[in-house]
């Protein structure tokens, strides 16, 4: 019971995206990347690019619970999550990033892959990956010289 509980959690997710307690979507931190290209957040956002081959593989299921779990922690880093559960679709991204069945894929702001693995990543490692790059270290070093 509980792994169709996962499986039905994982299409609504797949499928609507998050949404808050009254109903509204959310401020977008999770979207398809159908359609979207990894330049259009080139120094704007760092993309975690989220494949699999369909929505209820239980990995893909595991990572979308790792970040649903930590959003405060992606969005304080400016993330913005990717998700691709279609291979027939052949997005632009899927092209550029070439995944074999589950994959995530950290790109900085920069552009470039900071990181890229076969298993789900707890947001903990995730944020540990981007907090070592010399672009956040200046955020966070920005951030502090404006308080």
């Amino acid at each position: 019971m509980k792994c169709l509980a996962t499986v039905l959690f994982a299409a609504a997710f797949a499928a609507t995206g998050t949404f808050a307690a009254d109903g509204a979507q959310s401020d977008d931190l999770i979207q398809p990347a159908e359609g979207r290209t990894l330049e259009e957040f080139h120094w704007i956002k760092r993309p975690l690019v989220v494949f699999a081959d369909n929505p209820a593989d239980p990995s893909y299921v595991q990572q979308m619970q790792y970040i649903a779990d930590r959003e405060d922690a992606l969005r304080e880093r400016d993330v913005i999550v990717l998700t691709d559960t279609s291979p027939a679709d052949r997005s632009e991204i899927r092209e550029t990033l070439r995944p074999r069945g589950f994959m995530v894929v950290l790109v900085g702001k920069d552009g470039n892959r900071i990181l890229r693995k076969p298993f789900p990543w707890s947001v903990r490692e995730l944020t540990r990956s981007i907090d070592k790059q010399p672009i956040r270290q200046q955020e966070v070093r920005d951030r502090r010289a404006a308080e």
